[in-house]
């Protein structure tokens, strides 16, 4: 077995949803989810078939945000994967559903930070050990750092009013 990482592309101001699931259906019914969920996001959604064809699968209404995915799963080549890119919306906003979509299995991260999939390669094919989110934690939070995060989710989030 080989490892290895795969850094993804998210580009400016968007965020990612990768997964895994198990279903040709996925595309469909994450599509739905979106467009149902938060009306206006823009987004693209990629899927790594793993029996028949074998074949990429996409969708979305945003044909640069779908380029993207396409090109995240086929960079990480890991059997029944997904990547949803989207702009103008946050994960948070439709987690949930994406996590109750029957054919989901796992999600590996929701994030916009910096992310990287391990990857496990063997004979059969590739597989999503987990993903790096981000970077290493720096320090402790202190009291002004817990004020900072606050006004942050208050002010330019608008979390709580």
């Amino acid at each position: 077995m080989e490892l290895k990482t795969v850094q993804l592309t998210i580009p400016e101001e968007a965020n990612i949803i990768v997964g895994q699931a198990h279903f040709i259906k996925t595309v469909e019914d994450l599509y739905e989810i979106m467009v149902t969920t938060v009306p206006g996001v823009k987004f693209g959604i990629a899927f790594n078939e793993a029996s028949g064809p074998c074949l990429i699968r996409s969708d979305g209404n945003d044909e640069d945000l779908i380029k993207t995915a396409v090109k995240n799963c086929a960079e990480m080549k890991a059997g029944h994967v997904f990547n949803i890119v989207m702009q103008g919306a946050y994960p948070i906003n439709m987690l949930d559903r994406v996590k109750n979509c029957q054919e989901v299995c796992a999600v590996f991260c929701a994030t916009a930070n910096p992310v990287q999939a391990v990857i496990a390669t063997s004979d059969q094919g590739c597989g999503v050990l987990g993903v790096i989110d981000g970077n290493s934690p720096r320090g402790i939070e202190s009291a002004q750092d817990k004020k900072d995060r606050a006004g942050l989710l208050r002010t330019l989030i608008g979390y709580k009013r």
